[in-house]
């Protein structure tokens, strides 16, 4: 039944779509703007330098990371890294992208309670990640209640933290756009387009989080924990 049944498909429909827009819709604002030189020359790198400085945030380390869009902050090291396509491009997608990461630093030095309680949970999703499928797999094969539940519960910590990631990144790309404007790091014309960006990456993310709710909502539904089972 599992994985082959028709209303797993049917659930995770809407999802798969939004994903698709998505992914589309953040190719192609990419695609646009990683091409469209900003009118100061300046690198991302230097953007997300310059933000930090200006919030008065010195002990941030910027360096470059390895593959593709692999930009991120990691608050345990103050370390933010960026991609070499972000790094070193003097782009209105380089510069937003960078300016975003910097918004995560910026939340890690005020404290921002939805960061800190993401943080916390990466251990305990990873542990309950790796763990969910085997004891879910195995509990609906074997019709075994306990298994299915444990599953559930370990599935639902993932549920949680694809839900806490939406306000972090919103509100890091919120506090990317005040700053670029704040700092003139681009002019008028040009924060249209590092919008768009953020924006298509942020619906990456609603996408992540729908597909997971519904997930668990189908687990729910075939443990017979919500609706009435099918046997």
């Amino acid at each position: 039944m599992l994985f082959f049944d028709p209303l797993y498909f049917l659930l995770l429909a809407p999802a798969f779509i939004l994903s698709l827009i998505a992914q589309i819709w953040v190719k192609s604002a990419y695609a646009k703007y990683s091409h469209i030189p900003n009118a100061r020359g300046i690198t991302g790198a230097e953007a997300a330098a310059y933000m930090l400085e200006r919030q008065g945030i010195y002990d941030v380390q910027i360096e470059m990371s390895h593959g593709f869009l692999t930009d991120h902050y990691d608050p345990q090291n103050k370390t933010l890294r960026l991609s070499p396509e972000v790094y070193n491009s003097r782009t209105i997608a380089a510069v937003g992208i960078a300016c975003h990461e910097a918004g995560h630093a910026l939340q890690h030095a005020l404290g921002y309670a939805p960061l800190k309680l993401r943080t916390a949970l990466v251990p305990i999703t990873m542990i309950g990640s790796n763990l969910a499928w085997p004891l879910l797999f195995i509990g609906f094969v074997m019709h075994a209640m306990s298994l299915i539940k444990l599953g559930i519960l370990f599935f639902s910590g993932a549920v949680l933290f694809q839900l806490v990631t939406l306000p972090v990144e919103f509100d890091a790309s919120r506090r990317a756009l005040v700053a670029i404007r704040e700092t003139a790091l681009l002019r008028e014309e040009e924060i249209g387009g590092a919008r768009q960006v953020l924006t298509a990456a942020a619906m990456t993310y609603i996408a992540a989080a729908l597909a997971s709710i519904l997930q668990l909502l189908y687990f729910l539904i075939r443990a017979g924990l919500l609706g009435n089972r099918e046997d």
